[in-house]
């Protein structure tokens, strides 16, 4: 059975600076939308609903809801099912915005992991051996083209590189 892939939405946001905003995904990714690049490419005119964005003041009233970005201070008109008019605030897709971002990643636990196991001189198949995991999984790990498990990473840590592991949460 295979999964059911996941419907990117936001989950926090984290800050806005200038016209950039930072927010984390319901995927577990940082990711920055740079909405000076963003409207300069809808081009954005008078007419458009958008157009208080481009002044900074307005578009800092930028609020995380419906795991999305809104803003309350710029309203859209729509029809209910019931065909009643109804005002919501300005809100946009998550999934295109999350096509819009740009992954901004800080902490990539495949780079700790390759540079410790060049440290400690071991190949791939080493270090997955000692790990009971497997060469592929320790070359996907170190590309960053896999999630890991706590436990499967401390089983790297602890069993395949011999270090002790330690997580603190300030």
């Amino acid at each position: 059975m295979r999964k059911k892939p996941i419907v990117p939405r936001i989950i926090k946001l984290q800050k806005v600076e200038g016209f950039m905003i930072y927010c984390m995904f319901n995927n577990g990714e940082n990711r920055m939308l740079d909405f000076e690049k963003i409207f300069n490419s809808w081009n954005i005119s008078e007419t458009d609903i958008e157009y208080p964005l481009l002044k900074i003041n307005e578009f800092k009233k930028v609020e995380l809801r419906n795991n999305t970005l809104s803003w309350s201070n710029i309203t859209v008109n729509l029809l209910s099912e019931d065909g009643k008019e109804e005002v919501h605030p300005y809100e946009l897709s998550p999934d295109e915005l999350f096509k819009l971002s740009e992954s901004v990643e800080t902490m990539k636990f495949g780079s700790l992991i390759r540079k410790a196991r060049e440290k400690a001189g071991l190949t791939q198949s080493q270090l997955a051996e000692r790990s009971g995991t497997s060469r592929f999984y320790i070359s996907r790990l170190e590309n960053n083209r896999t999630d890991v498990e706590l436990s499967t990473f401390r089983k790297i840590v602890e069993a395949g590189l011999g270090k002790h592991f330690r997580l603190i949460i300030e």
